[in-house]
């Protein structure tokens, strides 16, 4: 009897957990497992990279540059041009638009520095060559996608890719960066997205350039201030426009 009375409370046990497992969202069909996402295409060297502005003034509205090395430069400009008037944090990362892992990437830092940014100017558009320009145009809804819905009050800018020196095959090359501006440009008009034409910018300035890919010191100046132009548009109390020195 007792014996039957164990197999009775095993058999409860495991319908229980059946029943359980089955509605759990591990088990759901429309839930995303690592097998169904695209693997990523990775660089020789992958890397991402936080900072802020050494000194953090909680009355002042914060500002957050997403981008790449080519932001990482203009970065401390950006930040001495602003000071009194802004915050100014930086993510950048070897992740461009179409490789799966942005999102994610964005959402971590937005995890990592809970803070409500008043305007994000975002590029990320000179990685990612192993990815078919198509890709990167494919995926520019779900990076935008992901500023929004973590940072809802923020006013987006759109920064366009800046032009190279000179073409490199199976990598960075003005005809696939122009591609990948035209698809950008189109989509950023389509949802009202302010555009910062850094590209038109640069494109004047081929003698500024410190390799084939990234500015020198003047250059990044140079970037800086049409970078803090379109912000300073977009802050809550525009006191005008900075000038650097």
């Amino acid at each position: 009897m007792k014996q039957l009375l164990k197999l009775n409370y095993l058999a409860i046990a495991l319908s229980s957990l059946l029943i359980v497992m089955a509605g759990s969202p591990a088990s759901s069909q429309t839930a995303p497992t690592k097998a169904s996402r695209p693997a990523s295409l990775l660089e020789k060297v992958e890397w991402t990279w936080a900072d802020r502005a050494e000194t953090i003034d909680p009355a002042l509205p914060n500002v957050l540059l997403v981008g790449d090395s080519i932001t990482r430069a203009y970065f401390p400009d950006v930040t001495r041009l602003l000071a009194g008037k802004a915050n100014v944090y930086l993510f950048a990362t070897s992740c461009a638009a179409g490789d799966p892992r942005l999102p994610g990437q964005l959402h971590d830092y937005f995890s990592m520095q809970p803070l409500s940014f008043s305007v994000i100017h975002f590029n990320n558009g000179m990685h990612g060559w192993a990815y078919a320009d198509s890709a990167y145009k494919a995926a520019l809804p779900d990076m935008v996608g992901i500023l929004r819905k973590d940072q809802p009050s923020s006013h987006l800018i759109w920064s366009s890719t800046t032009p190279v020196r000179a073409d490199k095959p199976g990598g960075a090359t003005n005809p696939r960066i122009d591609e990948r501006n035209a698809g950008a440009a189109a989509f950023m008009k389509r949802t009202g997205i302010p555009i910062d034409d850094q590209h038109l910018l640069m494109s004047a300035h081929n003698d500024l350039h410190a390799d084939d890919v990234h500015y020198n010191p003047a250059g990044s100046k140079l970037q800086a201030q049409q970078v803090v132009d379109s912000i300073s548009n977009q802050l809550p109390a525009n006191n005008g426009l900075v000038k650097l020195p």
